[in-house]
């Protein structure tokens, strides 16, 4: 069978993640708590994982592998709870535009925890792109959630945009050690055991009717990360990126269909700001490795 073209799948990977966000906004808006919610989203999530991982027969991970594991689920799971309590402050276009600033925030946690430079220019660039994040909230939409608060919906996309950062950069420390269906089997697994103390006082069971969105949401967490890996093992990062900023056409979209959230003109603006720095700071790191390594562009791997 012949895969779609990578931008294709990279779209599709951005399309299954706007339909994570608007159906996990739906559960919560519907009356289903927020850490209830995100404790079953894993753990129907983590049915599916476990039952590819056992089904490809992946060796079990050492102690070693499982203990950072279980640390860097702690950023996953702050970063998952803030992100899913935003959107029942802010709009969904709002809530995915600050999910940009993530991208900024990689490089200088990476300096930190792993010794590896920022040059000027991804400095610069970081910058203004925060700078965009901020227009982006400096307009009020049309439409708010019902009873929510942009202060704390702002506050809490930030937590969550330096969990995700921190996040990405542990994970660089083991993708050369594992798989990808051994990574994200523990992305799903670790934060149940995190989540499941706290059910008993959240609410062990969601609403009835959430059931079905609890369902998709858990699938399309899983179509994220399979679309994601299948475009950027036929295509360099710095083709794809681009085309995962269409998650502000698809938040868009989804928070005026289904939320009637209608998104102030500034947003866009902002937005533009944000991916603009984003992609310079992609490419900057991207050709600061050939520089290091003295090879053409061409020879550096996505």
């Amino acid at each position: 069978m012949r895969l779609p073209h990578p931008i294709i799948l990279v779209c599709l990977a951005v399309l299954c993640g706007c339909t994570l966000d608007a159906t996990m906004k739906g559960v919560t808006l519907g009356g289903t708590g927020v850490i209830t919610a995100t404790a079953w989203r894993y753990i129907l999530a983590s049915f599916i994982m476990v039952g590819l991982f056992l089904a490809m027969r992946r060796p079990m991970p050492g102690w070693k592998a499982i203990r950072f594991h279980t640390l860097r689920s702690i950023a996953q799971v702050t970063s998952s709870v803030t992100f899913f309590y935003a959107l029942t402050q802010i709009t969904l276009a709002e809530a995915v535009v600050m999910g940009f600033t993530a991208a900024l925030m990689i490089a200088p946690i990476a300096r930190v925890l792993l010794g590896e430079r920022m040059s000027p220019v991804t400095v610069g660039a970081s910058l203004v792109g925060f700078v965009g994040a901020a227009i982006a909230i400096s307009g009020e939409p049309t439409s708010m959630p019902e009873g929510g608060t942009r202060v704390y919906g702002i506050s809490a996309m930030l937590v969550s945009a330096v969990g995700y950062a921190l996040n990405i950069v542990l994970l660089r420390m083991r993708t050369k050690e594992e798989d990808a269906i051994t990574l994200v089997t523990f992305m799903n697994v670790l934060p149940v055991l995190f989540l499941l103390p706290f059910l008993p006082f959240a609410g062990a069971l969601p609403e009835t009717n959430t059931w079905p969105l609890l369902g998709a949401a858990s699938l399309a967490a899983v179509g994220i990360w399979s679309f994601m890996t299948l475009a950027y093992a036929r295509a360099r990062a710095q083709t794809l990126a681009p085309f995962e900023y269409t998650g502000l056409i698809w938040s868009s979209l989804f928070g005026y269909a289904f939320f009637q959230e209608i998104p102030n003109v500034r947003l866009y603006g902002g937005a533009a700001i944000i991916i603009v720095a984003c992609l310079v700071v992609a490419f900057e790191t991207h050709f600061t490795a050939r520089r290091e390594a003295r090879a053409a562009a061409a020879e550096i791997a996505p």
